[in-house]
């Protein structure tokens, strides 16, 4: 049973002409990592939107299709009932945290969801180990930097007990320090936990490396699906998505004539390929 599966799935927001997303068909496997990326208004945050019940309970519109969530159908379903099956983490972590200290915001979902408090408090403590931020618990989140800020939207995320993280630009507004330690949290936790990720990012030079499958999106629809290295070539740079700067610099090696056969994501990939090549 897939983590995620979706039958022309489309979506027209309400006053809108056209479909903001069309006929996606789409399957996600449990514990995959995916990149979800394409030029801005392709579709990708509101493919989200759909997976927690954004769509079409908050956002109104005709959406047409199916959508299933660990084997479960999404109509008719609530965000709330949704939010224990997935996690969402918005652009900007203080859109989430609102409370006065950060526990009591990783807790607040949990209140909402009226778990007894023992179980609670253990859940709470479980996500702040998980995410880094034990030391930061009785602080107020607006006394917090953009990373720590995140990873505590994160914490409140994972003590729901998702099966299913879902990331839009979690790194937008973070310096690449910063935006850096969190995607090393967010794989981790998704080695170690088995969780399903699905990551929005136009950073991919610095995601791609922990990502097994990138999921190309432009004019509403599927256009690339497969490992970064397959997806990464001349279709992708022609849709405009930015590529990884080191496989960047292959496609231009391979417009000169050399005869490099792969797409590297990483430097160490590429230090391989050019030894091959030195050693013919």
């Amino acid at each position: 049973m897939a983590a995620i599966a979706a039958r022309k799935l489309s979506f027209t927001y309400a006053g809108a002409d056209k479909p903001s997303m069309e006929n996606i068909d789409l399957t996600v496997e449990k514990g995959e990592f995916a990149i979800l990326t394409g030029p801005s208004g392709c579709g990708k945050t509101t493919f989200c939107r759909c997976l927690n019940g954004l769509i079409p309970n908050f956002y109104s519109g005709n959406l047409e299709g199916d959508l299933e969530i660990d084997g479960i159908s999404v109509k008719g379903k609530s965000t709330a009932e949704l939010a224990t099956r997935v996690g969402f983490v918005f652009q900007n972590p203080e859109n989430q945290l609102f409370s006065l200290s950060v526990e009591r915001d990783v807790g607040f979902g949990l209140e909402n969801l009226g778990i007894p408090r023992e179980e609670a408090l253990e859940r709470v403590q479980w996500a702040m180990e998980a995410t880094g931020i034990t030391s930061l618990r009785n602080k107020a989140p607006y006394e917090l930097s953009g990373g720590q800020q995140q990873r505590a939207a994160i914490a409140g995320v994972l003590a729901m007990r998702p099966s299913i993280v879902v990331l839009d630009e979690p790194t937008s507004f973070l310096d690449p320090k910063s935006a850096e330690e969190i995607i090393r949290v967010i794989a981790k936790l998704n080695r170690e936990l088995n969780l399903t990720t699905v990551l929005v990012e136009h950073r991919l030079d610095l995601v791609s490396r922990y990502a097994n499958r990138v999921i190309v999106m432009d004019k509403g629809r599927v256009a690339l699906d497969g490992p970064p290295s397959e997806v990464y070539g001349d279709e992708a740079r022609l849709i405009g998505i930015g590529l990884p700067r080191v496989t960047m610099l292959f496609h231009l090696l391979r417009g000169d004539g050399f005869p490099v056969g792969t797409n590297p994501i990483t430097v160490d990939q590429a230090s391989e390929e050019i030894r091959r090549l030195l050693n013919k």
